[in-house]
């Protein structure tokens, strides 16, 4: 979907043709060069034609920076219509083109996410990089929730919703040594402290649960918990309950504000992403299933009016169907499952936590919400404000 479709051949005795047919616009290039075993440039610009003089055109003696005039053969190039479809092609077409350094290039790194770890007997919830996946890509060995915008806030949410429960934060091997003298999370009636057999398997699963339940329903369990206790302590006339259970509430609530809105159960991290498309009139749609990019599609509401189907019926056929499937869960003699899945939630993540962010989200809860995406189509589809009018 994403390929480079337009290109030119580049011919020093046309050079000035060349350069008049090039669109001062975003866009993914490929320069490729005479020599058919060098390796070709694969750049990204926001201004093609600016671009490409400074590479292709006259070099200035005085001047070290790289001029291919010499050795260029042509071009390929994709307009892009947004930074986020410029970052995924570019990302698309660096792993094909080099596939031992792409993520060197990109300055890849795997997002922030947090792990429960329940094939440990006595489970924590700790920061990783590294998601463990099976056969079909589907994340194992933990639940994962994520991606953060960086380790710092994972850590600093992590931190804030460890203190409503009572499960270990410590690295330690638990012997249930009755000898060991525990931590000071265990002083303080922090943690139900297994290391030195303070409770029983049973009451630490249970614990463990309810930590898994606040990560899946974004705190809704916990806080649901704590009004219907403070509920009965009222009509109980346990009026000091009550109140110790609304601060409980309070501070839940401070610890969840401000919280975005992308982090959750990677399995459970469904969405469609909207985007400008470089064409006009058009929406590009890129649909998010269980933390991976599916192949995306372009919905063209120039043509719409003459067709039978309207926007919705386009929408849900793609969010329905086998279109938005995930492209990448195959196994890959280049990328392994686990890498391929960090880098889908690394593409996600970088997009959503920029400032300003191009475009607009829509989380699949229950069902797709399609009036709030028709909506949204509206406002990218909508001329900017000129100046005047602000």
């Amino acid at each position: 979907m994403l390929e480079l479709d337009c290109g030119f051949p580049f011919d020093l005795t046309h050079t000035d043709d060349f350069f008049s047919a090039l669109p001062p616009r975003p866009a993914v290039c490929l320069i490729e060069l005479r020599d058919e075993t060098a390796e070709p440039l694969l750049i990204r610009t926001q201004d093609l034609c600016r671009r490409l003089q400074r590479l292709l055109g006259p070099p200035d003696p005085a001047s070290k920076r790289l001029n291919l005039r010499e050795v260029a053969r042509g071009i390929r190039y994709r307009l892009t219509g947004s930074r986020f479809e410029q970052i995924l092609t570019y990302y698309l077409h660096a792993k094909q083109l080099f596939p031992s350094r792409y993520q060197k290039l990109m300055r890849l790194r795997p997002p922030a996410v947090l792990k429960v770890s329940l094939r440990n007997a006595y489970p924590r919830c700790y920061v990783t990089r590294r998601i463990a996946v099976d056969d079909s890509g589907a994340p194992t060995a933990g639940a994962y929730y994520g991606p953060f915008a960086s380790r710092r806030s994972a850590e600093a949410f992590a931190s804030s919703a460890l203190d409503f429960f009572k499960v270990r934060r410590c690295q330690i091997k638990i012997r249930r040594d009755l000898s060991f003298p525990g931590c000071m999370y265990s002083e303080m009636k922090m943690c139900l402290a297994p290391c030195f057999a303070g409770c029983t398997k049973e009451d630490y699963d249970i614990e463990v649960q309810k930590l898994v339940q606040f990560l899946d329903t974004s705190g809704g369990s916990l806080r649901n918990s704590f009004e219907q206790e403070r509920e009965a302590a009222s009509e109980q006339l346990d009026f000091e309950r009550a109140s110790a259970l609304h601060k409980k509430i309070e501070k839940l609530d401070d610890a969840l504000r401000g919280s975005p809105e992308l982090p959750r159960r990677i399995q459970d991290l469904n969405a469609v992403i909207l985007q400008r498309s470089a064409e006009e009139q058009t929406i590009a749609v890129y649909a998010v299933r269980s933390g991976w990019l599916a192949e995306p599609a372009l919905v063209r509401f120039a043509e719409i009016a003459g067709q039978p189907r309207s926007a919705e019926h386009i929408f849900r056929e793609y969010l329905e169907g086998s279109a938005a499937r995930p492209q990448e869960n195959s196994s890959s003699a280049v990328t392994p499952k686990r890498d391929a899945l960090s880098e889908h939630l690394w593409l996600v993540a970088r997009w959503y936590y920029s400032s300003p962010r191009e475009g607009e989200i829509f989380f699949h809860e229950k069902d797709w919400p399609y009036r709030r995406i028709m909506r949204g189509c509206s406002r990218l589809l909508a001329p900017p404000a000129s100046p005047s009018a602000q």
